[in-house]
């Protein structure tokens, strides 16, 4: 038997290499193999600041490499050009000249991202409009450009207003915009929350990286198990939609749901966990939305990073709630729409947005007089409200994954052809999807206290412990895995 050395360095540089076909997340097997050697490097310079962020910055590259090819390049040149213009803002003496380079900047973010993101679907648009046969640029948008874009303008709207001061050299700032556990999918950290860490240079703790550990083991349950073994009915229930019964859609909407709510929330909870390991708290994203009483509820807990930034640097640019009820309801919807077209470019996307829009300006002008008619603390009634709330986002976010023909065909039948004949049925057909969404749920409700109160025993437990919790859930991964490492569905916005 021969060893072929030539074979093995390609073998290794297939594995390393950029794959469009397989990209480096969070829930693959070489991202884990790649941290284990990665953690142990950036503990051993933690205490070399600028050691450490040369090394984190280039695997930060390297990941970006790995899901994106040569457009890791993009960011690199974004970081150069918003640090210099960051600079140049602070440095302008005159209102005129600083909003001049505020206004440049966020031009040439917006046009990047929609140059990259919204290009094809103006040009469909076009053809459609024109009867035309416009024919679509060959473009794949890089890992995380929705999410970067938004962390960038917010720098750079903060230095102008004052609120933070320009990072004091380039290193620094790439650092922030390329960490590799927010940078595809977020949470959208801002500079003013990151940067402090970033300059204490902390030392993560022993508590800090244990319940870090324990959080990125329940992203990976919520993605892995939950989220993935979901996504094999709704995926074919919405696939062919016309084939199913009201019933069998109504839950496809409902485990979507819950599905979608599992892969980001554990995706978010991956992120958390690897940030508060390498030292740095990234706040939280998800606060048990499905827990909410009205819509605007709701938006306090679902992508918390995102619905924070539009009420910061839309909503209240806008007037927020200051010139009057029309005005605010305006700002509401073009706020949502907008948070609807930068989850992607489909009208959909904009419907998406816009249902929301309208539930919370619904709720706002009917909040005064329901709250005199029914009484807050009425068990009937936060039953109902609990209720209307999960339906209605539930059928909204079901806008996420299906086009509008399929969306209307999902709802008609849902609200008209709903039997609950096939309920029994349905339930012996799919025992164990239906367990874990009733598993999900019995999750929404548990008090806060309880889950600190198992991460506190999970990080004072023994080493023993803490591996046989980590082989449990490598074992439940494996068991109700599919094929293929699936990837996440924040991943295409």
């Amino acid at each position: 038997m021969t060893f072929d050395i030539s074979t093995l360095f390609q073998n290794i540089w297939s594995m390393l290499g950029y794959d469009p076909n397989n990209p480096l997340i969070f829930n693959s097997g070489l991202f884990w193999v790649l941290f284990l050697f990665f953690l142990p490097i950036y503990g051993m310079l933690k205490s070399r600041r600028t050691q450490m962020m040369i090394f984190v910055v280039a695997f930060s590259l390297y990941f970006f490499y790995k899901s994106s090819g040569l457009y890791f390049l993009l960011l690199v040149a974004t970081s150069l050009i918003d640090w210099f213009i960051a600079k140049q803002i602070k440095q302008e003496p005159t209102v005129k000249m600083r909003r001049f380079w505020l206004t440049v900047s966020i031009v040439l973010s917006v046009g990047t991202l929609g140059f990259f993101k919204y290009s094809n679907f103006v040009i469909a648009n076009l053809n459609d409009l024109l009867h035309n046969n416009f024919q679509p640029l060959d473009l794949l948008a890089p890992l995380g450009i929705s999410f970067y874009t938004f962390r960038t303008i917010s720098y750079v709207v903060d230095v102008y207003k004052g609120k933070i001061e320009p990072t004091g050299n380039w290193l620094d700032y790439l650092f922030y915009l390329s960490f590799f556990p927010v940078l595809a999918m977020g949470p959208i950290v801002r500079a003013s929350h990151f940067l402090p860490q970033l300059k204490e240079n902390k030392k993560p703790t022993k508590s800090m990286v244990y319940s870090g550990f324990w959080q990125a083991l329940l992203g990976v349950i919520k993605k892995a198990i939950f989220a993935d073994y979901f996504g094999q009915y709704t995926t074919i229930a919405f696939g062919s939609a016309d084939g199913y019964s009201g019933f069998e859609l109504a839950m496809a909407t409902m485990g979507f749901a819950m599905q979608i709510y599992c892969d980001f929330s554990g995706y978010s909870d991956m992120a958390i966990g690897l940030g508060r390991m390498m030292g740095f708290d990234l706040g939280i994203n998800f606060d048990f939305p499905y827990r909410s009483l009205n819509v605007t509820e709701f938006w306090k807990r679902w992508h918390i990073s995102l619905s924070s930034w539009l009420m910061d640097y839309v909503y209240i640019p806008l007037g927020g709630n200051r010139r009057g009820k029309p005005r605010q309801y305006f700002n509401l919807m073009a706020t949502m729409l907008i948070g609807g077209l930068w989850h992607g470019a489909a009208w959909n996307f904009v419907v998406w947005g816009g249902v929301h829009g309208v539930a919370l300006c619904i709720h706002k002008m009917t909040k005064k007089p329901l709250d005199r008619l029914f009484p807050s603390d009425n068990k009937l009634v936060i039953f109902c409200c609990w209720l209307i709330t999960f339906i209605y986002s539930a059928f909204a976010m079901m806008l996420l994954t299906a086009d509008m023909s399929t969306a209307w065909t999902v709802i008609t039948k849902s609200f008209t052809d709903f039997d609950l004949a096939y309920l029994v049925p349905f339930f012996t057909a799919r025992k164990m999807w239906c367990y874990l969404i009733i598993i999900i749920f019995a999750l929404h409700f548990v008090p806060k206290k309880v889950y600190n109160l198992l991460s506190a025993l999970f990080v004072k437990s023994h080493w023993a412990v803490k591996l046989v919790v980590f082989i449990i859930v490598v074992q439940l991964v494996i068991q109700f895995s599919s094929e293929e490492v699936q990837p996440f569905i924040y991943g295409q916005f």
